[in-house]
This record gives structure tokens, sequence and C-alpha cells, in this order.
């Protein structure tokens, strides 16, 4: 049965209002995936929205009626609005998604719930250490195997990660082809693991948990980065930590 939702969110982050209508708006992948907006409002947004608020850098809103590829919705709507703070060099986010879902809505709701977290702290991690610097961007789904229930769990074993290991914890993660990395783990709960190395976000995603494959994105500033060869490598690291 269909039904409304709404997710919103409030924060603060060290970066000036136009750096973070920069960092949403100019679809390089450097926070979330590639997107491509047209400059203007009745401008076209990503997944076939329409941008019904282009004020930058104050106010950006894009609706869509039907989701392209994805059945469960029928409504989305994502709305944007920025404010300095202090002087000028600190900004104020309200972050507003909204909309229906038309199958499976408390599973949809608790995926977009969480993920809405997971998405907006790597925004912020973004704006605070990578903003304005060229990105390669790949992003990726486990095998199918990757969707039982202790999937996300044998994740966290294979980068090297114990059971008590905290946001903020520096680690020797054990990355592809038997690369250590040097990283902060920036973000971590049961659901989702973010790292961040000196020129990279490698984000985990635990969709395990709605009955998806488990993912992994990675957002790679280095100046030799390349998308292609990331995603062979992590790619294959995924499909290893399954092919027991």
């Amino acid at each position: 049965m269909s039904k409304e939702f709404e997710i919103a969110r409030e924060f603060e982050v060290d970066a000036t209002p136009e750096q973070v209508w920069e960092a949403i708006t100019s679809g390089t992948g450097g926070w979330l995936w590639p997107m491509e907006f047209e400059p203007r409002q009745g401008g076209a947004g990503p997944f076939g929205s329409t941008l019904t608020n282009w004020d930058p850098p104050h106010r950006l809103t894009s609706l869509v009626e039907d989701v392209e590829g994805i059945s469960q919705q029928t409504l989305n709507q994502i709305d944007e609005t920025i404010e300095p703070r202090e002087d000028g060099r600190r900004s104020w986010m309200r972050y507003v998604h909204s909309g229906i879902f038309v199958e499976d809505w408390d599973n949809q709701y608790d995926g977009a719930d969480k993920h809405t977290d997971f998405y907006l702290h790597t925004l912020r991690e973004y704006l605070t250490h990578f903003a304005g610097r060229p990105v390669a961007f790949s992003t990726f789904d486990g095998p199918g195997a990757s969707v039982t229930s202790d999937a996300f769990a044998a994740v966290g074993r294979a980068l090297g990660l114990s059971d008590d290991t905290a946001e903020g914890a520096r680690v020797q993660a054990q990355g592809p082809d038997g690369q250590v990395l040097d990283a902060v783990v920036d973000y971590r709960n049961p659901y989702f693991i973010g790292l961040r190395t000196d020129n990279a976000l490698i984000r985990f995603f635990g969709r395990n948990h709605w009955g998806a494959p488990v993912g992994i994105s990675v957002h790679d500033f280095a100046a030799d980065a390349d998308a292609k060869r990331n995603e062979t490598a992590w790619q294959g690291w995924l499909n290893g930590v399954f092919s027991a």
C-alpha cells in the first residue's frame, strides 16, 4: 500500500554556502555519485527530476513523480536549504527527502532513513577534507551471496576491523591485492563503514539488511586515480569475501 514519507536532517559544516552548493550540484561524484543539473528553475535534474527551486547558493529542490528504475517509489523530492553561519565560512544545511513509497514501506523507509545519515556524513567529510579536488568515482555491488544476514559482518572482518573498532580509530585496513590502507574509520555502525585515507573516501554499504547485495563506493582524489582500476580491484576484493 502506498504511503507518504519524510526524512529530514539539519547540520552545520565548516564550508561556505558556495562550497556546499558546488558540492551538491557539480555532480562529480565527490561525495555521492555523478549527477547532472540544468542550472535553472524548471531545468532537468537527476533521475528525470525537475528543479522546482534553483537559487544558488541558498536552495535546491528537485521533484520527480515516477522514479526511473525504482518501482517502489512514485514521488520523490529532495529539498536542500543552505544558510551562512558566523562570518560566512561555516554553513547550516537542512536536507529533506520526501515522497511516496508504494511497496514494502517499512523496509524502504528504514533503508532510506539510515542511508541519509551516511550520505550526509560523507558530504561533510568531502567538504572538510577534499572539497574541489578532481575525483574518480566508482560504485558496484557484491555477489548474490552478500545478501545473507551476516554478510556485512564478513566485510568488516575482511577489512581487518575488530567488532569494537569504533569511529575515529586509525587502522591498517586490508584492501585489494594485499594492499594495506592507512585509514581513519570515519563512520561505523552495523549498516555502514566509512574509511578515509589521505586521498580517498571508501564507503561500504550493508544493504543486505534490506534484502540487497552489499555495496562499495570509492571516491578517489589521488592525482593518478583511475575509476575502472578501482572498480576492478575492489570488486575482486568484495567477490573474494563471499567466494568461500
